[in-house]
C-alpha cells in the first residue's frame, strides 16, 4: 500500500522502485505545446514527483482520523467531508495503482517483457519485512496480556486477508488495506503480463464497473450480516483499478486540451470540492456509497496526475517540500504503528496524547532506518 518511490526534487527514496525497474527513467509526456504555459511550467523530470506529498497528505488523514476521534474533533471534520480517514487510504490506493502500473508499463517498454519473478521478490522485500515485524510485536503483546486479539485476528494477519474478516481487532483492524494491496500485487502483474497493455486496460476499467455493482449487491443483499459493506476486494478494488487506468491512458490524456484543463487551478479546485462534498454524504444512500465512490476515484486520480504533470507549481512545490516528502517516505511505517498508540479504546499511558504522536513518529522512524532502509540496497542488487 506505501510501497516507496523515490520523488525527482528532493532525490527522496520513493522512487527506488522506478529506479530499479527502468534506471530511474519514466517516460513523462509533456502534452500539447500550446498548453505549456498553463499555470505552471509543465515537468519535463523523468521521475515520477510529488508522490511522497500525497502520500503524506493521506497517512496524515487516516491519523487525524484515529487521534481526533476521542476528542470530539471527529464529529466536526465529520459533518464538514465525511470520514476523511476512509478517504486518506483510497487516495493510497489510487496512488498504488498509478505506480505499480507506472513501473510495469516502464519495465515492459525497457526490456520488451515484465519479470514476474523480480516484482514478486521486489514487493516481498517491501511488504514483509515491515508488516511482519509488526505482527511478531502485537504478537508478543497478545501473549503477554497487553492487548487482546483472537487466532482469526493472527492468522488473517499473517496471510493478509483482513479485508475479509469482520469483527477485527483494532490493533490489527486496519491491516485490511494492506490486504487489499497484496491481492492486488498478486493479481495484477499476472493480468498485466498475460493480456498486454490494451487488453489490461480493458480489465482495469470492467473492474471499475464490478466494483460499483459489487457495493450495491454488499448492500441489497448482505444487510444486515456480519459481511455489510466489509472491505473485500471486489467492493474496493476500483480505487485500485481507477489508478491502473490512469497509468495506461496517461499518454493519451495527456494529449487531449480538454483534460488538460483540468488542471487549471480553478478547475482543480472543484474538483477537490467535489471529492469532499462526494465523501461528506457517502453513507446517507446507496447511490452515493456505490457511484460516488466510484466518482471520488477518478477525480483524485485526476488530482493525482496533475500533481505528477505539474510539480512546478505552487501546490507541486509544496508537495515536494523536502518536511512533506520525509513524511510520504515514512508514510508506510507510521502506517503500521500508529495503530497501536492511537487506540483511542484503551487506556494505557502510551495511547494518551501527547506520547501517542510521539511513539508512533520514534517507531516508525526505528521502523524504516532498521528494516526497510537497508532493504533497498537489496532491492536494487536483485535488478542487477
Amino acid at each position: 500500500m506505501l510501497d516507496s518511490a523515490k520523488n525527482g526534487s528532493s532525490r527522496s527514496v520513493i522512487l527506488e522502485d522506478v529506479r530499479d525497474f527502468t534506471s530511474g527513467k519514466v517516460r513523462v509526456n509533456s502534452g500539447p505545446k500550446e498548453l505549456k504555459s498553463l499555470d505552471s511550467p509543465v515537468s519535463t523530470s523523468k521521475r515520477l514527483s510529488s508522490l511522497d506529498g500525497i502520500r503524506a497528505i493521506s497517512i496524515a488523514l487516516v491519523i487525524g482520523r484515529h487521534l481526533a476521534a476521542p476528542r470530539g474533533w471527529w464529529k466536526s471534520a465529520q459533518f464538514l467531508i465525511g470520514d476523511y480517514g476512509r478517504l486518506g487510504v483510497v487516495v493510497f490506493f489510487v496512488v498504488s495503482g498509478f505506480l505499480i502500473t507506472s513501473l510495469l508499463i516502464s519495465e515492459y517498454e525497457l526490456n520488451g517483457s515484465v519479470s514476474l519473478k523480480l516484482f514478486y521478490a521486489r514487493r516481498a522485500l517491501r511488504i514483509f519485512p515491515a508488516s511482519y515485524s509488526y505482527l511478531l510485536v502485537v504478537t508478543a503483546m497478545w501473549f503477554a496480556g497487553f492487548i487482546h486479539l483472537t487466532k482469526a485476528d493472527f492468522w488473517c494477519a499473517v496471510t493478509y486477508t483482513m479485508n475479509y474478516l469482520p469483527g477485527r481487532s483494532w490493533q490489527v483492524g486496519h491491516l485490511w488495506s494492506l490486504s487489499v494491496e497484496e491481492q492486488f500485487y498478486l493479481l495484477w502483474p499476472v493480468t498485466f503480463v498475460l493480456l498486454k497493455r490494451r487488453r489490461s486496460t480493458w480489465v482495469a476499467g470492467s473492474m471499475i464497473l464490478v466494483a460499483v455493482v459489487a457495493r450495491a449487491a454488499s448492500r441489497l443483499f448482505l444487510k444486515g450480516t456480519v459481511f455489510y459493506e466489509l472491505e473485500m476486494f471486489p467492493m474496493v478494488a476500483d480505487s485500485l483499478a481507477v489508478g491502473c487506468v490512469l497509468a495506461l491512458l496517461r499518454g493519451w490524456l495527456e494529449d487531449q486540451r480538454w483534460y488538460l484543463e483540468l488542471f487549471r487551478p480553478g478547475w482543480s479546485i472543484c474538483l477537490l470540492a467535489l471529492a469532499l462534498g462526494l465523501n461528506r454524504y457517502l453513507s446517507y444512500s446507496a447511490v452515493d456509497r456505490t457511484i460516488g465512490m466510484c466518482v471520488i476515484n477518478i477525480v483524485l486520480a485526476i488530482l493525482i496526475h496533475r500533481s505528477v504533470y505539474r510539480p512546478g507549481d505552487l501546490f507541486g512545490r509544496a508537495l515536494n517540500w523536502r518536511p512533506i516528502v520525509l513524511i510520504g517516505v515514512l508514510s508506510y511505517s507510521l502506517y503500521l504503528w500508529q495503530q497501536l498508540f492511537l487506540d483511542f479504546n484503551s487506556v494505557s499511558w502510551m495511547t494518551r496524547f501527547p506520547q501517542n504522536i510521539l511513539l508512533t513518529v520514534a517507531t516508525a522512524l526505528t521502523s524504516y532506518l532498521v528494516i526497510e532502509k537497508p532493504l533497498l540496497g537489496l532491492r536494487r542488487r536483485l535488478h542487477a
